[in-house]
């Protein structure tokens, strides 16, 4: 007995994609959560940043590793550089993923950024902590 008014849900996926259970890869959510808890530590983070550089402004190298010697003035701007650039990572990886169609030139793509993140994120906490100590 079928009523008219049932409504019915038409999934598209393929003969071959239903019989092994194929669907969304489930993976995204965690990088979507990644990539807000990010953007709302950038908020404060960059305020601070904003407000040190504008207090530092005309200062010697001393000054400023006096400044950045402070233990958590160190750990605010090793929690920037971390934040910047894993949101930094996550938004070009979606950008990548979204406009290289071909797989290798995809994945050749998306090793160089996220080489060249990790390189620049290094030396910039390293900065920091030459500063520092």
């Amino acid at each position: 007995m079928s009523n008219e008014n049932t409504p019915s849900v038409h999934i598209m996926r393929s003969q071959l994609g239903r019989a092994r259970g194929l669907g969304a890869a489930k993976s995204g959510l965690h990088h979507w959560w990644t990539q807000r808890v990010t953007a709302m530590a950038l908020l404060p983070l960059s305020l601070y940043f904003v407000l040190s550089v504008l207090m530092l402004a005309g200062a010697d190298r001393a000054q400023m590793a006096a400044y950045i010697g402070e233990p958590w003035n160190t750990v605010l701007f090793l929690c920037l550089i971390a934040a910047l650039f894993s949101h930094l990572s996550l938004g070009l990886q979606v950008v990548v993923e979204d406009y290289v169609r071909n797989d290798a030139k995809r994945m050749m793509t998306l090793l160089v950024l996220k080489g060249g993140i990790a390189v620049l994120a290094l030396a910039c906490a390293v900065s920091v902590l030459k500063l520092a100590f």
